[in-house]
């Protein structure tokens, strides 16, 4: 099955208003930015996708992706670790008005709750947040003497990230860093879209280098020159 999509705006036009949305990336590494300025783009167009849920290591950083989303008045809530990053100010002066929610998760917690969604595993137990605000009104339960907290899986509509190769049947690969969060998300989606820098035949990646099976993966858009954050942002540029 040929998972290639011809461009930006069809890979996201299936993200509609309440989404869980999974965002790859840990701050610039492997964010996917043409899929989020894409769904941006959108929004402005058309008034949708609103009141979205982002789960993502952090809050964005400046003008651009995940910030310039929450700019747009497209997030509803964040799900993630560190919501104050290199330039949280989008974050900031949303969560002081009111107007965005967040649910802080230790990093490792969030990434075993993703993991444990794709693995169909409904809850866990771990020491972290244990005797902290962040576990109130979690189940607690004492193993060999030691006090763990109840955590469940975290699920998501869609999934957008960012693959180094893809070929068309969606099998990935990912540059370095980029790696990160993004196998982990690929499965605990229900629809999973992907940028990828190159996107191959069947049979041009060795499958011994595949990290994200294509049984994982819905569409895949080819974009050969991707922005990185870290770049726009020392440029200055703001997406608006």
């Amino acid at each position: 099955m040929d998972k290639t999509i011809s461009d930006l705006a069809t890979a996201v036009a299936g993200i509609e208003d309440g989404m869980v949305l999974m965002v790859g990336g840990f701050g610039g590494s492997g964010a996917p930015i043409e899929l989020i300025h894409a769904l941006i783009d959108r929004f402005k167009a058309t008034g949708s996708p609103k009141n979205l849920t982002i789960v993502n290591n952090n809050a964005g950083n400046g003008r651009i992706g995940i910030a310039a989303m929450i700019d747009a008045g497209m997030v509803g809530k964040m799900i993630c670790s560190f919501p104050r990053s290199a330039d949280p100010r989008a974050f900031t002066e949303k969560y002081l008005a009111g107007e965005i929610g967040l649910e802080l998760v230790p990093q490792g917690t969030l990434a075993e709750r993703i993991r444990a969604a794709g693995a169909g595993i409904p809850a866990f137990y771990t020491p972290a947040s244990y005797g902290t605000d962040v576990a109130k009104g979690k189940p607690v339960a004492e193993f060999d003497g030691k006090h763990y907290v109840q955590e469940r899986w975290l699920k998501a509509d869609v999934a957008i990230l960012k693959a180094e190769l893809a070929d068309t049947l969606g099998n990935l690969t990912y540059r370095k860093a980029a790696r990160n969060f993004s196998p982990l998300m690929a499965a605990a989606a229900a629809k999973t879209i992907v940028q990828a820098t190159r996107i191959v035949q069947p049979g041009e990646i060795d499958p011994e280098h595949v990290v994200t099976p294509g049984i994982f993966v819905d569409g895949v858009v080819e974009i050969t020159e991707p922005q990185q954050e870290e770049a726009l942002m020392r440029q200055g540029v703001a997406y608006a």
